[in-house]
């Protein structure tokens, strides 16, 4: 790849990683419901004007909105949600490298998908080698009895899993034009998120300038421009490439909830992620790439 393409990669994971700090300081005077639909809503909005700044056509097949906003609910919707309600129980930076199984846990999913791409023994010990991390990231938990941070894993094992399967569904839908289907996607899961707040958690009450500043980062910085930036370099640099955003977003998620938000990690917990790390160098192929180029030059 060119340093122009890594240069948005890495840029793009730490955006990424930034997300669950920001989740960390709404959850702070906002509900996990609220997160997901300023999140979503500013996203969508953000989408809309860059659709217009581009003067991109709009699809007018209704059942087409219909599909694309249901994809985001499950894509974007729940997973939203999912984190910032486990965030309640969980620091920033173990809820991002839980989030980094989620390469992991798409390879299995496609495995098992009608017409998805099957695992090769590489990707499946690369699987396992991350849910080991996933089992030492518990550990902790498990240890101590702690049934809130066991829940608050779960429901971030469950955004993993809404991610894979959505990833598996977008691939139906490779010739809407990039900022059209996130457009779509996000305001499908703006218009469920919102009223569900309102309902579940009533109307929210923002007093904090740090709490606006990360609404706005969250939707605007975090999802609208990190869109627009993936869905036009991913068709170049390759999926394999691109996953390796999922390197970055723990480590500066782990570096800003330390040195800002003073959250702690364990020892037993930075060896889960490098476990997890390891895992995702199986599933890549970097591993096997490797050990190819050596036996080679034996």
């Amino acid at each position: 790849m060119s340093l122009r393409d890594w240069f948005w990669i890495i840029l793009l994971g730490a955006i990424w990683g930034c997300s669950f700090v920001f989740n960390a300081i709404l959850i702070r005077e906002i509900g996990p419901l609220w997160v997901t639909s300023l999140r979503v809503g500013i996203g969508a909005l953000g989408c809309w004007v860059v659709m217009l700044a581009l003067k991109k056509s709009v699809p007018r097949d209704p059942k087409l909105w219909l599909q694309l906003g249901g994809l985001g609910i499950i894509a974007y919707a729940i997973p939203f949600a999912l984190f910032p309600l486990a965030q309640a129980h969980l620091a920033s930076g173990i809820a991002a490298i839980i989030n980094a199984l989620t390469p992991m846990v798409t390879a299995l999913i496609s495995h098992f998908w009608i017409g998805g791409e099957k695992a090769t023994p590489t990707k499946l010990t690369g699987v396992g080698i991350g849910f080991v991390g996933a089992a030492i990231l518990v550990s902790p938990a498990l240890a101590g009895g702690g049934s809130s941070q066991l829940w608050a894993i779960a429901a971030c094992l469950g955004a993993t899993l809404c991610y894979a399967i959505s990833l598996n569904i977008t691939r139906s839908y490779k010739h809407i034009e990039p900022t059209a289907f996130a457009a779509i996607a996000l305001t499908g899961a703006a218009v469920v998120s919102l009223p569900v707040a309102l309902i579940g958690e009533g109307l929210p009450v923002m007093t904090r300038p740090e709490t606006f500043g990360a609404a706005l980062a969250i939707g605007l910085l975090s999802t609208a421009f990190t869109f627009q930036i993936m869905y036009r370099i991913l068709p170049r640099v390759g999926a394999t490439n691109f996953a390796t955003t999922t390197f970055i977003a723990p480590i500066s998620a782990l570096i800003i909830g330390v040195t800002v938000l003073g959250e702690t990690i364990l020892p037993i917990q930075v060896l889960g992620m490098f476990v997890i790390f390891f895992g995702l160098l199986f599933i890549d192929g970097r591993i096997r790439h490797i050990w190819s180029r050596r036996a080679a030059t034996m």
